[in-house]
């Protein structure tokens, strides 16, 4: 008997440790008949962890919930079931071994600080019983160290590393495993998303599972990818994967995912062919972040980078509550925090404009960004998420130079130049001229009553703050 744990990786499909079990009982080295639920075959768990319940939100547990009904439902449909559980997986996963007789436990690697420490903690106790257990590289193609720099460092700079990730071999995807490698069990009811300890989300978070992760794969390879390069910076022009939620659960496989990149890849023709690597590359940047937060496991709460001096954060709470709840009378910031609000979502390039704004013109401390992106956003990864925030606040690897602070009004023209994302979220702009929203910031008090009055006027004056933003961090490097 093998039992495989679910974490990170909620599929059947293109799922290396389960494919690994499967073979096992498939090749008769555990068992042979694997529905009786005694002598062989694969059962599948999943681990309620507070430890990581305690720095979640409620938009990643309602798609955690979601994404585990319809796996669920993919084993049932199979004459097996999903056992859940709630506890410390120290204790759980030996406990579970000993009541399924289980010879083997595995799963896929994650590569946090917390998931590292886990994982330990479980391969300890489980030796203890004499269980076997193995884990396997899973979660993204290369594993940390395999991509390093000529002397064997990890790469701190995107680029080189791109190089080497592009030219790498991709395996694969891996079927799913065959119903009779899996065991006859009745498995147990999910718990709700109050008895996790959250509230339902205000947000409308996007369907969960491998079939919706499919079909947005599918939309996506058919045009967007298409459009990639040229397009992926504009809200409005649905560009973008929307992929972010389902590979941060594994819903769906980062092989799966490839292998439709490399199909269209195939289809492409002239600057498609381009867009096609750019997206490509995105995948590249996820991998990139692992691999800083596998050497890093500080960054989650400390820069990357390290100044002279400390960073002299202005940390207003009432700039911050403004920043929070769009309120900022800065348009396309606004919109961003007010899409996060409502979807769990943001688009990427209105990520990098809220944090710059929250960083340069607020100067305020990327880590109250990045609490606020954990409880809010459905796809919060930590590397992915911190690599982000650190190098919007220039103290991340390969980050944004601290003298290079995004004009925000300029950001929103630039990519939003018809006002449409602004409008659909800032409802009192709606009826006002796309030139009179982007030139908010320098209009009378009389001027934005007469076109908006509902709207509040700009918090801060970005122009005085880009200066003073240059002097923080011209003092953190011990330049005056």
């Amino acid at each position: 008997m093998q039992i495989h744990w679910h974490r990170r990786d909620l599929r059947a499909a293109d799922n290396r440790a389960l494919s690994a079990a499967a073979d096992a009982v498939e090749s008769d080295a555990v068992g042979a008949d694997a529905t009786d639920g005694e002598s062989g075959g694969v059962v599948p768990v999943f681990v309620f962890d507070d430890a990581v319940l305690d720095h979640a939100g409620a938009p990643r547990v309602r798609y955690l919930l979601d994404a585990l009904a319809e796996l669920r439902a993919w084993y049932r449909e199979r004459g097996s079931d999903l056992v859940v559980v709630r506890g410390d997986p120290a204790s759980v996963i030996p406990d579970l071994a000993e009541e399924y007789d289980a010879d083997r436990v595995v799963w896929n690697r994650d590569y946090s600080g917390l998931a590292r420490e886990r994982d330990a903690r479980v391969r300890r106790a489980l030796n203890d019983r004499d269980v076997a257990r193995e884990s396997f590289h899973d979660a993204i193609f290369h594993e940390p160290g395999s991509i390093t720099t000529n002397e064997g460092e990890p790469y701190s700079v995107f680029t080189y590393f791109w190089k080497k990730w592009r030219d790498r071999e991709k395996p694969e995807p891996l079927d799913a495993p065959a119903p009779d490698a899996l065991v006859d069990i009745d498995g147990d009811e999910l718990p709700t998303i109050q008895e996790l300890g959250f509230d339902e989300p205000e947000a409308d978070v996007q369907s969960a599972g491998t079939d919706a992760a499919r079909e947005r794969l599918r939309a996506f390879c058919e045009d967007g990818i298409f459009r990639y390069e040229d397009d992926r910076d504009y809200p409005t022009r649905n560009a973008v994967s929307r992929l972010s939620t389902d590979l941060k659960f594994g819903t769906i496989g980062i092989r799966e995912v490839y292998e439709a990149t490399a199909t269209a890849h195939e289809r492409a023709d002239g600057d498609e062919v381009d867009s096609v690597e750019e997206y490509q590359s995105q995948l590249a940047w996820r991998e990139f972040y692992a691999h800083v937060l596998f050497y890093n496991p500080e960054v989650v709460t400390e820069n990357f980078r390290t100044y002279e001096r400390e960073i002299e954060w202005r940390n207003d709470p009432e700039e911050l509550r403004a920043w929070k709840d769009g309120e900022t009378g800065y348009p396309i910031v606004d919109a961003g925090m007010r899409q996060l609000k409502r979807e769990a979502y943001m688009h990427n390039r209105v990520r990098m404009i809220v944090a710059s704004f929250l960083t340069k013109d607020l100067q305020i401390d990327w880590r109250e960004g990045y609490d606020h992106f954990r409880i809010h956003l459905a796809d919060h990864d930590t590397a992915n998420d911190n690599g982000g925030w650190q190098w919007a606040a220039s103290t991340g690897t390969d980050a944004q130079p601290y003298f290079r602070i995004f004009n925000p009004m300029t950001q929103g023209e630039r990519y939003d130049p018809d006002a449409e994302y602004i409008t659909e979220y800032v409802p009192e702009l709606r009826g006002v001229e796309p030139d009179l929203i982007h030139e908010w910031h320098e209009l009378s008090p009389t001027q934005r009553a007469n076109a908006a009055p509902e709207y509040p006027e700009p918090i801060v004056d970005h122009s005085e703050r880009r200066e003073s933003a240059l002097a923080m961090f011209e003092a953190a490097r011990g330049d005056e």
